[in-house]
């Protein structure tokens, strides 16, 4: 028992002397996020509209091209798993997967957004080409800036401090963008909104391209699998990380639950403002206030000293409801929306900084469990959910749009105005109340999550 704990007194000692994360690593790696939200911002806030009222396609054929989508992604987010767990070089096996894919990431979001004059047909094929090509490459960018987290550090408070730091960045870069699409889109389109579009998509492809390599130059990788750092592990070895790993299944329900929620109500909120409010010019004001989700995320690394991941995500899903609620209270309010806004964005903060620490925090139980480090078919299995979520997020509120006769750049109908509002206050507030339950319910560990860790560090003091 003796030995058993000085081993543990070691591992703990290896973790927070040896794997302290510095400013600029953290920085950087917030960078990697801020690049990813430049550009996938305008997909998943501004694409529906974009298809709809610029492009000219119809809601549900968008609807359904968006759910399409998210099932390619969850076949190429378990492969690209698989191979970033088969990836061995000297910059470890996430990073180089951020310098290899950003290029062709950025040009392919450029020629989304370039509108070429097609036949009916051919605008819907141009859109699925590009769209799908653009989820499949900002999977091979972004899956190794979640899975490189648990390899950064052992130490689970630098984890979140950088996971922290990731989120806000992620949030600076959506910032930036609501703040200045659609300015700028009226500034290089000059009345043609196709044109601003994709100048204004080609500024940002080229920002986040710039803030990806800067990620891969000032991250590493430090964490070792205890049967070695060159291991290459197998498909079938790598399933066994998450043949019982139940904090791993209920992360993945979230990710599912959470972002469907997430995304319904971005994609929503142009048309609610537009045609609900009849206010359309303060669509750029709430979307910019929806980030102050940053302050929530702010707090994060303090308040996780003192609760639990599960409690905070569980409490911020509380608090945006309570937004949701006044947002529906104050009816044509402005000033009732921005209040709701704030007080639901501040509460988003939570377990929109929190999340992806949880997918690294499944790393280290599968490997407890399973003797397997496998964090890249985990976290990218798990990031299934989050495109599952994020797909029916956009194509449930575009469905809901046709099912009520929503007809773009006219007036709406009583039908299309209730299911503009169902999608923007309700359908929200139904799926903050299943992500609660997920974690209440199903997010359990077998022991503390810092015991775990520590006898990690032991087995690898060990080898």
């Amino acid at each position: 028992m003796a030995v058993v704990e000085a081993d543990l007194k070691k591992g703990k000692q290896a973790v927070s002397s040896n794997q302290k994360l510095s400013l600029l690593e953290k920085v950087s790696y917030g960078l990697g996020d801020a690049g990813s939200n430049l550009i996938y911002t305008v997909i998943t806030t501004y694409l529906t509209f974009y298809f709809t009222d610029v492009y000219g396609l119809g809601a549900a054929a968008v609807g359904t091209l968006m759910l399409i989508a998210r099932f390619v992604d969850m076949i190429d987010s378990p492969i690209f798993g698989v191979l970033i767990d088969r990836t061995n070089t000297k910059w470890g096996k996430s990073r180089p997967w951020i310098l290899w894919s950003s290029f062709p990431f950025a040009i392919v979001s450029i020629l989304l957004f370039m509108g070429p004059e097609l036949s009916a047909s051919g605008k819907l094929a141009y859109a699925y080409i590009f769209y799908i090509a653009a989820n499949v490459l900002y999977a091979a960018v972004n899956n190794p800036l979640t899975t490189m987290l648990p390899s950064m550090s052992s130490d689970v408070q630098e984890r979140t401090v950088a996971n922290t730091f990731r989120m806000i960045g992620g949030q600076v870069g959506g910032l930036i963008v609501n703040l200045t699409l659609l300015p700028l889109v009226a500034y290089f389109g000059a009345g043609n909104q196709q044109k601003g579009f994709f100048y204004t998509m080609t500024l940002f492809a080229i920002v986040g391209l710039i803030l990806f390599i800067v990620t891969f130059l000032n991250t590493r990788e430090r964490v070792q699998n205890i049967a070695g750092q060159d291991q290459s592990l197998s498909v079938k070895e790598s399933l066994k990380a998450i043949k019982g790993n139940r904090p791993w299944m209920a992360v993945s329900l979230l990710g599912i639950v959470f972002f469907l929620m997430y995304i319904m109500k971005l994609s929503a909120g142009i048309y609610y403002m537009t045609y609900t409010l009849e206010k359309p010019e303060i669509v750029s004001l709430v979307n910019t206030l929806s980030m102050v989700t940053v302050l929530g995320m702010l707090a994060v690394p303090f308040l996780s000293k003192r609760f639990s991941k599960k409690s905070l995500i569980i409490t911020g899903i509380g608090i945006n409801i309570i937004g949701q609620l006044i947002i529906y209270v104050g009816g044509h309010n402005v000033a009732m929306i921005i209040l709701g806004t704030i007080v639901g964005g501040i509460g988003l903060g939570l377990p929109g900084g929190l999340l992806f620490a949880l997918m690294a925090d499944t790393v280290d139980y599968g490997e407890w469990k399973s003797g397997i480090r496998a964090q890249g078919i985990l976290v990218s299995a798990a990031g299934i959910g989050i495109k599952l979520g994020s797909g029916l997020g956009s194509a449930i509120p575009a469905w809901l749009l046709a099912a009520g006769g929503y007809v773009a750049k006219q007036k709406q109908t009583d039908s299309a105005l209730q299911m503009i509002t169902l999608n923007y206050i309700w359908l929200p507030i139904v799926f903050s109340v299943l992500s609660i339950l997920i974690m209440v319910f199903i997010y359990k560990w077998d022991k503390p999550h810092n015991e775990i860790v520590a006898e990690l560090e032991a087995r690898r003091a060990q080898v």
